[in-house]
Order: structure tokens, then C-alpha cells, then sequence
């Protein structure tokens, strides 16, 4: 930590060069993890270096994904407990790019705070080398900006980014689905990262923050705990499945729940026909529309319902495909069928 680079103005004005150094050392540790074939040097350089092996690819094409956690963030914030919230950070992403068929590579963070507490943003990355990890791309770089006066001192705000890679021939853009097509469901790990904004207004957590303690025998843990579980990634599920299956389409069920992402994977002409009592929904669902009074079709375009992401194949792949997502450690199952004409998703 070199004593050059302090700056007794800059810490009168709030900003701690020295807390973004300790930080980056303790860091180090989650980041080395994350390290896959192809990365060149470690991080402190202004930009992460990546060669791609991209032997067998005929036409390789990269595709970027960026996103942050949204107002989860507050969770984590009145919890205390910011070590899972990088996982999330890495989902949204990656689970994105899979959905086009590619393998994520690389992954950045960027983390804006309102005072640099090098614990806490180690933290924050060692969750996001969890991420990376679970999706098989390296975290090859990141940045963090303290903007104290324009932030609370314990307000942070994190986002991320990443690139993958996919043949051409082999991009996902949904136009072999045909009527008979069967929809597979992955499920979620609960909230995931979306709603929050309603959940916190229902739960009235911005003003009553404690109610997070609160153990609700449904959930068989607090509330806090059942909200803040990460993301489930699946890119490495999805693309062993594609290895061995045809995918006709895939959709990550993030916000606008269903009735905004499912038919993102179903060419125009064509829905999806669902029973609601196929969906197998958690329990913290349930919480959430009683206490809300939410109507279901809000609840649908709001929340993935315990859906994380949807998988379409022919019906003559069902079977083995479940069987491979099932392999793969997915508790995967029929969700329903595409069909002609009418909305985009009935749900009966």
C-alpha cells in the first residue's frame, strides 16, 4: 500500500485511497478462484486481458450481458450479510447470455459505495467470485467508487458485466418452436432478484426493518434469510442440456414474471399454455400475495413464481432432456405446451 498515493485532502473530502487498497487485498483471494484457462495477468491493470480458446468454433460470436441486483440490495444492506448479494449480481447476467445459447467468459463488477469499508466490499466480490464460479467464467476486473455526499456512508450500489461467446449456427433465436413443443421449468431458488421494490412496500421494511427477523413456520427461516438467497445460476445445467438435446428456446424469468419473459423464447403466432396448478410455487410467494393483497396476474407479471428460467424442446426430447437437467442436479419438469393463436401465456 503505497504511502504516495495518500491523499490527506482527498480524506477530508471523504474518499480513503488507502480502504480501496486493503480492499483490493482481500479480495484477492475470492478472485483467484474464479481464474479459467485464458485469462492473462491478474487484476490491477486498467483493463482485464482474456484470450479465448475458440478451437471447433466455425463462426464464434461474442454477446454481453449487464445488470445490476436491484433494491435487494437494502436486504442485505439491513442484514448486515453481503457476502451472497454477488451471486445475484452474477446471475442476472449470465443467466441472460445462456438463453442464447453461449458460454459466459468473462465477468466485471462495478460497486459504487458511500464509504469504502474494506471488509464489506470483499465481501460483496467474494459473492461475486461464487457467481463466477457457479457459471464457469473468470472475473477478470472490477471498480470501486466511493461518492460520499452522494450516498449514505453504508449505501452501496452494485452492477456487473459479462461477455460470452456462442457458434453462430448454434445462437438461440427461437424460430424452430412449433405448436406440441414442450416448455420445461428450472426452478428458482425463491425471489431471486426482482420485485423487490414491492416486496419492501408490503413488508414496509424501509421503515420497519426489523420485521426481516421475524420466523414464519411456512418458510422454516426468517424472512430476511428467505429473501436474501442468491440467484440460481444455470448456465452449466443448460448448456450440458444443449449439448446433448435440441433447444428450440430459452427464457430467463426475471422481472415482468411470466407473462413479459416467456414469450421472449416464442416466435410471434404461437403462446404457451400453462396450468397453474403445475407450477410448483415456494411458500414465499404465498407470503407475499396475502400480505400484499397482490391479485395472481400481478403476481405473475411481477415474481418468477418459483420458475427461474424455462426450457423449450420438441416433446419427443422431453423425457431425456428432464432426465439430463435432473443429472445435472435441476429438479426440472414439465411446465406446459406451445400452442396456436391466443395470448402469448395462458395460464388455466
Amino acid at each position: 500500500m503505497p504511502e504516495e498515493s495518500y491523499s490527506a485532502s482527498y480524506a477530508a473530502a471523504g474518499v480513503d485511497i488507502t480502504a480501496g487498497y486493503k480492499a483490493v487485498e482481500l479480495m484477492k483471494e475470492h478472485i483467484a478462484r474464479t481464474r479459467t484457462p485464458g485469462v492473462l495477468g491478474g487484476i490491477g491493470g486498467f483493463g482485464g486481458l482474456f484470450e479465448p480458446d475458440l478451437a471447433g468454433m466455425e463462426h464464434p460470436v461474442l454477446i454481453s450481458g449487464t445488470d445490476g441486483v436491484g433494491t435487494k440490495l437494502r436486504i442485505a444492506q439491513y442484514l448486515d450479510k453481503h457476502d451472497t448479494i454477488g451471486i445475484d449480481c452474477v446471475a442476472m447476467c449470465v443467466n441472460d447470455v445462456v438463453c442464447a445459447g453461449a458460454r459466459p467468459l468473462i465477468f466485471l463488477d462495478y460497486i459504487a459505495c458511500g464509504k469504502n469499508v474494506p471488509e464489506r466490499i470483499a465481501a460483496i466480490v467474494a459473492g461475486v467470485a461464487e457467481g463466477c464460479v457457479q457459471a464457469g467464467c473468470a472475473l477478470v476486473g472490477g471498480e470501486t467508487a466511493e461518492h460520499p455526499g452522494v450516498m449514505d456512508p453504508d449505501d452501496y450500489d452494485l452492477a456487473g458485466f459479462t461477455v460470452g461467446v456462442v457458434d453462430k449456427s448454434r445462437i438461440l433465436d427461437n424460430t424452430k418452436t412449433a405448436p406440441g413443443d414442450v416448455l420445461l421449468a428450472l426452478p428458482s431458488s425463491g425471489v431471486h432478484s426482482n420485485g423487490f421494490s414491492l416486496v419492501r412496500k408490503i413488508f414496509d421494511l424501509d421503515e420497519r426493518p426489523g420485521v426481516l427477523d421475524m420466523q414464519y413456520d411456512r418458510l422454516g427461516m426468517s424472512l430476511g434469510e428467505a429473501l436474501l438467497v442468491p440467484t440460481r445460476i444455470y448456465v452449466k445445467p443448460v448448456l450440458a442440456l444443449m449439448e446433448a438435446v435440441t433447444v428450440k428456446g430459452v427464457s430467463h424469468i426475471t422481472g415482468g414474471g411470466f407473462y413479459e419473459n416467456i414469450p421472449r423464447s416464442i416466435p410471434e403466432g404461437l403462446g404457451v399454455r400453462i396450468a397453474r396448478a403445475d407450477v410448483r410455487t415456494p411458500p414465499v410467494f404465498e407470503l407475499i400475495r396475502k400480505k400484499g393483497g397482490i391479485p395472481e396476474r400481478d403476481m405473475f407479471n411481477t415474481f418468477n413464481m418459483g420458475v427461474g428460467m424455462t426450457v423449450t424442446v420438441a416433446e419427443a426430447d422431453a423425457d431425456r432432456a428432464l432426465a439430463l437437467l435432473q443429472e445435472q442436479g435441476e429438479d426440472a419438469y414439465v411446465l406446459g405446451t406451445v400452442v396456436s393463436g391466443g395470448e402469448r401465456v395462458q395460464l388455466v
